[in-house]
Parts: structure tokens; sequence; C-alpha cells
């Protein structure tokens, strides 16, 4: 069975950093490809983004530029660092297992997430 557990989030200000992490167990980490998702109160959940197996790397509109996508597969892990945070991050923060070419999440399973809150 796969688990995700995600961590990092927290309060910022806007213009501040968070650097999410995401733990992957009961899957062969480093042949998946891996996505932040996020969703908003009142929103439906959005992928912002994703990671290849070969470490290619796509980046919703809103965040490209801010935000940066890395994995280790070493540590079964996948990182989201976020610089420039704006109020609209605000959201709670999944990862899941995707399809990079169709980037939709192939894992019906879904952590706890981890709140990320940005304040102006």
């Amino acid at each position: 069975q796969v688990q995700l557990v995600e961590s990092g989030g927290g309060w910022a200000q806007a213009g501040g950093s968070l650097r999410l992490s995401c733990a992957a167990s009961g899957t062969l980490f480093s042949i998946n490809a891996m996505g932040w998702y996020r969703q908003a109160p009142g929103k439906q959940r959005e992928l912002v983004a994703a990671i290849s197996s070969g470490d290619m790397k796509y980046y919703v509109d809103s965040v490209k530029g801010r935000f940066t996508i890395s994995r280790d597969n070493a540590k079964n892990t996948v990182y989201l660092q976020m610089n420039s945070l704006k109020p609209e991050d605000t959201a709670i923060y999944y990862c899941n297992i995707i399809n990079y070419w169709r980037l939709i999440s192939l894992n019906d399973y879904w952590g706890q997430g981890t709140q990320v809150t940005v304040s102006s």
C-alpha cells in the first residue's frame, strides 16, 4: 500500500519561502513521476508542479519562476521549494504519484496534506 506523508507547511508572509517535503513508501519511488497538488477553500484540487522519473519538470503558470520541484530517490522524497509566496498560494498541499504525460494522479490514496498559509 502506498503511503504519502507531506510536511513542511506553515505560515509565511507574502514574499517569503517555505519548503515542502513528501515521503513516499510502498512504491518503487524512483520509477514514478510525482506531483504536488494544492486545494484552496472552495476550490478544486489543482496540480501545481510535477517531476518525471527522468527529472523533467512541469509547473502551472501561476507558480512558474517561484516554485521548484525536486526529488531525492535515495530518500524516497519529493520536495517543493516555494519562494516569493503570495496570499493566493494559501492552500492545503498534497503529493501523489502521477502520469507525467497526462498530468493525472494514478493513486486514489491521498495523504493528509500540509497547510500553507500566506498573509499579505
